[in-house]
């Protein structure tokens, strides 16, 4: 697993989102980017973290930040956890995972003394040129937007 660092530049990406639209990097060329990935729609920490993000949206657009989920999650359960959720950002269903190998966040895990493949829960901040300003690795849930914004 080869994760993105700060200074690398994010390659283009084209994926759908919850409602099937399709969501390109440079659709946010000029603009800053919050891109989370969490491991499973609607599971207790991803729903936490997903909703802190969703609370404190206008504090994040303040700072001039747009924000993209991301998991391998189906369109249909990435629109049932939006909208269950009612968050106000796109989830990308990256079920190709097309954007989860780009960044770099797919490799090995241990859960409860099981080792397996899965998404690592790791946040980046791109900035207007698509380049990686910085990468959160220890996500913390409950105050992830704190971690963004103290930056």
């Amino acid at each position: 697993m080869k994760t993105l660092k700060a200074g690398d530049t994010v390659p283009n990406f084209t994926v759908n989102d919850q409602d099937g639209n399709p969501i390109s990097l440079s659709d946010y060329k000029g603009k800053k980017l919050v891109v989370f990935f969490y491991p499973k729609a609607n599971t207790p920490t991803c729903t936490v973290e997903a909703c802190n993000l969703g609370e404190n949206y206008d504090a994040l657009q303040k700072a001039g930040y747009e924000v993209l989920g991301v998991s391998a999650d189906s369109e249909k359960r990435q629109s049932n956890f939006k909208n269950k959720f009612d968050f106000p950002y796109p989830l990308l269903a990256d079920t190709e995972k097309e954007v989860i190998n780009a960044f770099g966040v797919w490799g090995p895990k241990k859960f409860m003394g099981r080792e397996f493949d899965g998404i690592h829960r790791i946040t980046f901040i791109v900035d207007e040129e698509s380049k990686v300003e910085r990468v959160i690795d220890k996500v913390k849930a409950k105050i992830h937007t704190d971690q963004i914004l103290e930056g």
